[in-house]
């Protein structure tokens, strides 16, 4: 039977890890790599996990990495995951540990969930005699661009011959103080799929719209009739956005132009609904243009499923949470119409996913993807803590 370890004794070995967390962190933010581009960072992380004996397979999503803990004896497996991505955004240059990669910024606190990870993982291998069971660290490339580190890695074979108990994933919170965690049980955060409209008609003299379509109107009225979408057809309970972000009207002040382009964002909490509105989506942009004489060109991209927390696995991840900083320092949060590709591990697995606090004290944290993003350090003493005390309790149950 595996010794008792304590949260004391976790806490302790998560502070006196801290100043290796924060190394390892403002690393990995100097040398960001966009997504399925990461592959220095990716043997970045293979050179610590070599340097603590922890085995490991790599290649999945050509950069992915599956590192493996085992503990004292046969249990579950537990596995941990963080993303290791970053943005196309230029960083502030007055930033601690500025990017050395123009252009490119860990600006979503990837460098942080893979540097807690790491200390995470040296924990767990220091201590494997003190729990039983399997860990499985998965450090995933990836997370902002579709089609999801998360799908790709679990297409290459991640859990070929595995089945997780449980998979636990964390993110930074900007507006959440350091030191607490935010727990969400049931849909958590949204479905995530990409609209793009072409209206198709005949354009021309913008004084002679009767010999015309005229498509930049068909298109403003077509992104109202999805607005009417969601206000009276989705059910008020159902947490749902269809929001339009750009549109491209090639014309003149005089010129209306053959094609209209419009690229939108839909965001669901239920799968059910989510399937429905795609058919409505394709149904009105078609009928709006028909009624004007033109067309309407359909692509949806199909993107991350919405993020389920599995209630009773979260319940136990908040209680294991209080166990280890407090009641006063776990908050319970509401929904988040963000996505997540982690939505791939809950659509199979019983999952958690929450966040840690990264506000600074003096009110410069900034908010996630903005090149003024400056979490607090402070955080990478508490957040290893938590996913292992987490993680152990999970194995140790």
């Amino acid at each position: 039977m595996p010794k008792v370890i304590t949260a004391e004794q976790i806490r302790e070995m998560a502070e006196r890890e801290k100043g290796n967390t924060v190394a390892l962190r403002r690393h990995l933010h100097s040398h960001p790599e966009l997504s399925f581009k990461e592959r220095e960072t990716s043997l970045y992380i293979q050179k610590q996990l070599d340097a603590m004996g922890i085995s490991y397979k790599s290649g999945y999503a050509e950069n992915g990495i599956a590192a493996f803990i085992d503990g004292c004896g046969a249990g579950k497996t537990v596995v941990l995951r963080a993303d290791f991505d970053a943005l196309p955004i230029t960083e502030d240059e007055d930033h601690e540990c500025c990017s050395q990669n123009k252009g490119v910024m860990h600006a979503c606190g990837h460098d942080l969930h893979t540097a807690s990870l790491l200390t995470v993982a040296k924990i767990l291998n220091e201590t494997r005699s003190e729990w039983k069971g399997r860990v499985m660290l998965v450090f995933q490339p990836g997370e902002e661009s579709f089609p999801g580190g998360a799908n790709v890695m679990m297409r290459d074979g991640l859990f070929d011959g595995i089945e997780p108990d449980v998979v636990i994933g964390a993110h930074v919170m900007p507006d959440m103080p350091t030191g607490h965690v935010g727990f969400c049980a049931g849909n958590y955060m949204a479905s995530g799929d990409e609209v793009h409209l072409t209206v198709k008609g005949k354009g021309g003299h913008g004084g002679m719209p009767h010999l015309l379509t005229d498509n930049v109107l068909i298109a403003c009225e077509t992104i109202v009739g999805m607005q009417q979408l969601v206000a009276r057809e989705v059910p008020a309970t159902v947490p749902s956005v269809l929001s339009f972000g750009k549109i491209i009207a090639d014309g003149a002040t005089n010129v209306i132009p053959d094609e209209v382009y419009m690229a939108g964002t839909l965001r669901m909490m239920s799968e059910e609904w989510r399937a429905k509105m795609k058919q409505r989506i394709r149904h009105v942009a078609t009928s709006i243009a028909q009624t004007y004489g033109a067309e309407c060109n359909v692509d949806i991209k199909d993107g991350y499923p919405s993020v389920y927390n599995n209630p009773q696995v979260t319940a136990k991840a908040e209680g294991f949470a209080r166990e280890m900083i407090g009641e006063d320092n776990v908050e319970r949060m509401g929904v988040r119409m963000t996505a997540e590709d982690f939505g791939y591990y809950t659509v199979k697995y019983p999952s958690v996913f929450y966040r840690f606090g990264v506000m600074r004290p003096d009110g410069k944290t900034g908010n996630v993807h903005t090149s003024h993003f400056l979490p607090d350090e402070d955080s990478l003493a508490v957040a290893p803590a938590v996913m292992t005390w987490i993680a152990l309790r999970f194995l140790n149950e």
